[in-house]
Protein backbone atom coordinates (compact mmCIF):
# COMPACT_ATOMS: atom_id res chain seq x y z
CA UNK A 1 0.00 0.00 0.00
CA UNK A 2 1.76 3.25 -0.80
CA UNK A 3 2.70 6.05 1.89
CA UNK A 4 1.17 9.62 0.49
CA UNK A 5 3.22 12.66 1.68
CA UNK A 6 2.17 16.11 1.36
CA UNK A 7 4.39 18.61 2.86
CA UNK A 8 5.06 19.01 6.76
CA UNK A 9 1.63 18.67 8.60
CA UNK A 10 1.46 20.22 11.98
CA UNK A 11 -1.22 20.40 13.65
CA UNK A 12 -2.19 23.25 15.79
CA UNK A 13 -2.25 23.20 19.49
CA UNK A 14 -4.52 24.07 21.74
CA UNK A 15 -4.54 25.39 25.64
CA UNK A 16 -7.38 25.32 27.31
CA UNK A 17 -8.09 27.08 31.08
CA UNK A 18 -11.00 29.21 32.15
CA UNK A 19 -9.53 32.11 30.32
CA UNK A 20 -9.76 31.95 26.76
CA UNK A 21 -8.44 29.58 24.58
CA UNK A 22 -5.64 30.26 22.67
CA UNK A 23 -4.75 28.95 19.53
CA UNK A 24 -1.35 28.77 18.45
CA UNK A 25 -1.64 30.09 14.88
CA UNK A 26 -5.54 31.42 14.15
CA UNK A 27 -7.34 30.16 11.73
CA UNK A 28 -9.65 32.78 10.10
CA UNK A 29 -13.32 32.49 10.39
CA UNK A 30 -13.64 29.68 12.40
CA UNK A 31 -14.22 30.05 16.00
CA UNK A 32 -11.59 28.74 19.04
CA UNK A 33 -12.38 25.78 21.30
CA UNK A 34 -14.89 26.25 24.29
CA UNK A 35 -13.27 26.86 27.48
CA UNK A 36 -15.02 23.29 29.09
CA UNK A 37 -12.79 21.22 26.31
CA UNK A 38 -10.56 18.95 27.94
CA UNK A 39 -8.54 16.10 26.90
CA UNK A 40 -7.56 15.03 23.30
CA UNK A 41 -8.85 16.96 19.92
CA UNK A 42 -9.01 14.48 17.14
CA UNK A 43 -7.61 15.92 13.49
CA UNK A 44 -9.41 14.83 10.00
CA UNK A 45 -6.68 15.32 6.96
CA UNK A 46 -8.09 14.53 3.73
CA UNK A 47 -6.73 15.14 0.39
CA UNK A 48 -8.55 15.36 -2.77
CA UNK A 49 -7.46 14.16 -6.32
CA UNK A 50 -9.55 16.66 -8.81
CA UNK A 51 -11.28 15.51 -11.73
CA UNK A 52 -9.75 17.40 -15.12
CA UNK A 53 -11.85 20.59 -15.61
CA UNK A 54 -12.33 21.66 -12.20
CA UNK A 55 -12.44 25.03 -12.05
CA UNK A 56 -10.89 27.48 -9.34
CA UNK A 57 -14.52 28.68 -9.10
CA UNK A 58 -15.99 25.68 -8.21
CA UNK A 59 -13.18 24.79 -5.57
CA UNK A 60 -14.00 28.16 -3.88
CA UNK A 61 -17.89 27.66 -3.67
CA UNK A 62 -16.76 23.88 -2.28
CA UNK A 63 -14.50 24.98 0.14
CA UNK A 64 -16.94 28.20 1.84
CA UNK A 65 -19.43 25.30 1.71
CA UNK A 66 -17.27 23.08 3.67
CA UNK A 67 -15.73 26.27 6.46
CA UNK A 68 -19.50 27.13 6.86
CA UNK A 69 -19.88 23.45 8.38
CA UNK A 70 -18.53 24.66 11.69
CA UNK A 71 -20.61 25.49 14.27
CA UNK A 72 -23.09 23.17 12.17
CA UNK A 73 -22.62 20.17 13.71
CA UNK A 74 -23.50 19.73 17.30
CA UNK A 75 -22.90 16.68 19.03
CA UNK A 76 -24.02 15.58 22.37
CA UNK A 77 -24.02 18.33 24.71
CA UNK A 78 -21.42 20.38 23.23
CA UNK A 79 -22.71 23.40 20.65
CA UNK A 80 -20.03 22.44 17.67
CA UNK A 81 -18.10 19.19 17.37
CA UNK A 82 -16.43 19.99 14.17
CA UNK A 83 -14.36 23.35 16.17
CA UNK A 84 -12.66 24.32 12.56
CA UNK A 85 -12.10 23.27 9.31
CA UNK A 86 -9.30 24.47 6.31
CA UNK A 87 -9.02 23.99 3.30
CA UNK A 88 -6.67 25.07 0.77
CA UNK A 89 -4.19 23.53 -2.47
CA UNK A 90 -1.17 22.52 -1.38
CA UNK A 91 2.17 25.08 -1.99
CA UNK A 92 3.70 24.67 -4.90
CA UNK A 93 7.18 22.75 -3.54
CA UNK A 94 4.78 20.45 -2.19
CA UNK A 95 3.30 19.76 -5.51
CA UNK A 96 5.87 17.19 -6.94
CA UNK A 97 5.00 14.99 -3.90
CA UNK A 98 1.50 14.86 -3.89
CA UNK A 99 1.09 12.40 -5.75
CA UNK A 100 -1.70 13.67 -7.56
CA UNK A 101 -3.72 14.70 -4.74
CA UNK A 102 -4.60 18.98 -5.70
CA UNK A 103 -6.70 19.85 -2.70
CA UNK A 104 -6.90 18.99 1.13
CA UNK A 105 -8.15 20.05 4.35
CA UNK A 106 -7.96 19.90 8.08
CA UNK A 107 -11.14 19.25 10.33
CA UNK A 108 -10.56 19.41 13.94
CA UNK A 109 -12.90 17.46 15.76
CA UNK A 110 -13.83 17.23 19.57
CA UNK A 111 -13.07 13.97 20.36
CA UNK A 112 -12.62 10.80 18.39
CA UNK A 113 -16.41 9.73 18.92
CA UNK A 114 -17.89 12.68 16.97
CA UNK A 115 -16.43 11.54 13.45
CA UNK A 116 -19.41 9.10 12.89
CA UNK A 117 -21.79 12.42 14.35
CA UNK A 118 -19.82 14.69 11.53
CA UNK A 119 -19.61 12.06 8.63
CA UNK A 120 -23.69 11.41 8.76
CA UNK A 121 -24.59 15.27 9.77
CA UNK A 122 -26.73 16.50 6.25
CA UNK A 123 -24.33 19.75 6.20
CA UNK A 124 -21.49 17.21 5.48
CA UNK A 125 -23.54 15.35 3.25
CA UNK A 126 -24.00 18.06 1.14
CA UNK A 127 -20.33 19.14 0.92
CA UNK A 128 -19.91 15.19 0.50
CA UNK A 129 -22.13 15.17 -2.46
CA UNK A 130 -19.95 17.91 -3.82
CA UNK A 131 -16.85 16.22 -3.54
CA UNK A 132 -18.31 13.48 -5.28
CA UNK A 133 -19.42 15.79 -8.04
CA UNK A 134 -15.64 17.43 -8.34
CA UNK A 135 -13.16 14.86 -7.47
CA UNK A 136 -11.90 11.15 -8.88
CA UNK A 137 -10.62 9.78 -5.46
CA UNK A 138 -10.12 10.54 -1.89
CA UNK A 139 -7.83 9.99 0.93
CA UNK A 140 -8.84 10.68 4.52
CA UNK A 141 -6.98 9.87 7.91
CA UNK A 142 -8.20 10.38 11.14
CA UNK A 143 -6.05 11.45 13.96
CA UNK A 144 -5.87 12.15 17.95
CA UNK A 145 -3.60 14.60 19.54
Amino acid sequence: MPVYHVGKFRPPTYSYSTQSPKLDHPQPGNPLPSSDMVGKLTEVPVLFRLKAGVSQVQLATWSEKARGMVGQIPVLMHESGLVSLQANQPLPISIPRAKGFDMGLVAVLEKAEDVVTYATHPAHLEVHKMREELCEDTLAYDLEF
